[in-house]
């Protein structure tokens, strides 16, 4: 039987939600569970994060499988009700919205007795420079103050664009932010997502939004998660399925883009894309095995990889970590030019899935 799991460790997610409390102490966490706990699986993912004070989701349909589950943690809509006729829902299921367009508001007001009796609170967005979602900072006083005298409990709500790296933009977010707490006080704000709970503590506020911290892989290019203190929880992993022996000058994969310049041992390993892992290599790419790199070599294909194990101790089933404690998410995805984000969550429903 074929041999690719992906391996899910509920102590590491405790772990880094303990960690979001020593950083955040005094504000309340709210755990993005979106894009299917970002490639995790959110049924295997909420138990680990139940001490979190609520749930933070794309949309309705993510906010319904984490009722289904049972869970009845507030849950946070990020882009809000798409349309009017979710309203009765989310008010039934007890699900907080984002409001970030004229739209939303209007429809939120004219479920207002309802939302207001289940108690639950008003995220406004602020465009403060991100320019996705939220409203610009000579609308949104108005939109909190109209709220507010409905009888909404607001919260005002930023997500920044470089919390990761020194920009003059983040400034200018933060005084935007700033003028808007200040300016429509008493309001409750949040505005720190993983980078910013590490570089901004002076801005957590009463609500935090942690989510790739969570996962144990990083939001900054130049600290890895063991320097944040955080732990993996996913380990992705193959078996060897073949090994051969190939002189220099022969070349291996399609495209024959990899010609061995001397004698190799070569291992097949039974991922591939069709599984979720990356093809496209930014720079060289490697596997571990038992706490050794080896290298991919060749193109990656739909169900398969070779990788140099030359001078190493393996054989048929030898497992590989395609990454996860020893190999980390974070660099198979700067080898592909990307983000660990990405990889995470792309992955194929194709492997085994273990909670550990």
């Amino acid at each position: 039987m074929r041999q690719a799991t992906v391996y899910i460790d509920r102590a590491a997610l405790q772990y880094n939600l303990n960690r979001v409390r020593q950083l955040a102490p005094t504000a309340k966490i709210v755990s993005m569970v979106k894009a299917n706990a970002y490639g995790h699986g959110v049924k295997d993912c909420l138990a680990a994060l139940q001490d979190s004070d609520a749930f933070g989701v794309a949309c309705l349909q993510e906010a319904l499988e984490i009722r289904e589950l049972g869970f009845q943690q507030p849950i946070t809509l990020i882009e809000g009700v798409f349309t009017e006729d979710e309203m009765p829902i989310v008010i039934e299921q007890n699900i907080e919205i984002v409001v970030h367009q004229p739209e939303q508001v209007t429809w939120l007001i004219a479920h207002k007795d309802a939302y207001i009796s289940k108690n639950l609170k008003v995220w406004v967005k602020l465009n403060s420079g991100m320019n996705r979602l939220g409203f610009k900072l000579e609308v949104i006083k108005e939109v909190i103050q109209q709220l507010k005298s409905a009888g909404f409990t607001c919260v005002l709500a930023m997500h920044f664009a470089n919390a990761d790296a020194d920009h003059p933009l983040n400034d200018e977010q933060i005084r935007q932010f700033l003028e808007v707490k200040n300016d429509c006080a008493p309001i409750l704000a949040s505005c720190c997502n993983s980078a910013a709970i590490y570089k901004y503590p002076e801005l957590h506020f009463d609500f935090v939004r942690p989510g790739i911290m969570l996962y144990g892989a990083t939001p900054f290019a130049d600290r890895d998660i063991y320097a944040l203190d955080l732990k993996p929880v996913m380990t992705f992993s193959a078996e060897i399925i073949a090994l051969n022996e190939i002189q220099a000058g022969e070349q291996v994969g399609y495209g024959s883009t990899f010609t061995a310049d001397k004698a190799m041992q070569l291992a097949i390993v039974s991922i591939g894309y069709g599984d979720g892992y990356p093809r496209a290599f930014f720079a060289q790419n490697f596997v571990a095995i038992k706490g050794q790199k080896a290298a991919v070599v060749g193109r990656v294909a739909m169900d398969m990889i070779a990788i140099d194990v030359t001078g190493l101790d393996v054989q048929l089933g030898t497992e590989v970590e395609l990454w996860g404690k020893q190999r980390l998410v974070d660099d198979v995805a700067a080898a592909n030019g990307t983000i660990g984000y990405e990889l995470l969550c792309r992955l194929t429903q194709r492997p085994d899935r273990k909670v550990i």
